[in-house]
């Protein structure tokens, strides 16, 4: 029979960067060591920051990806929406782009990822924001052999 549990959990507050989050996520999700399979399914409730799944080993590659999405989408006097300030609408853009949501397989109680990929999210604000997921997770749970 399958299983879904929702969970609503605050991400630790950051500044503009993109922060490797796959530990802080897990830490929030026990329950994950639970199922033998099933998806996890992170939702972002933010339009100025996105979450991504990459390249988990080499910290450079987090540098070029912020310099990358600033040329997509720069700060400048350009935009008609700066109600919030030059940084707010250049973080629309990018999080449009990159995207709120992300789908994980789990498999035997773990996150089914590839060996260097690890959860990031990607905060487009100067100020530091304390960012909301809703995670649901959906699956089988593992059963328990009769001893």
């Amino acid at each position: 029979m399958a299983s879904w549990e929702q969970v609503r959990f605050t991400l630790t507050p950051r500044s503009k960067g993109t922060y490797l989050i796959t530990d802080e996520v897990l830490g929030k999700l026990p329950q994950i060591k639970s199922y033998e399979v099933g998806i996890l399914h992170l939702f972002l409730q933010h339009t100025s920051a996105a979450i991504s799944l990459n390249e988990n080993c080499d910290p450079d590659v987090r540098v070029d990806m912020n310099h990358a999405l600033d040329r997509v989408a720069p700060e400048g006097n350009y935009y008609i929406h700066a109600d919030e300030g030059p940084d707010d609408m250049p973080g629309h853009v990018k999080s449009t782009v990159v995207g709120v949501s992300l789908s994980i397989p789990i498999s035997n109680g773990r996150l089914a990822t590839g060996t260097w990929q690890g959860i990031y999210l990607l905060e487009f604000r100067a100020y530091r924001h304390a960012r909301r997921i809703v995670a649901t997770i959906n699956g089988q749970k593992k059963t328990s052999t009769p001893s």
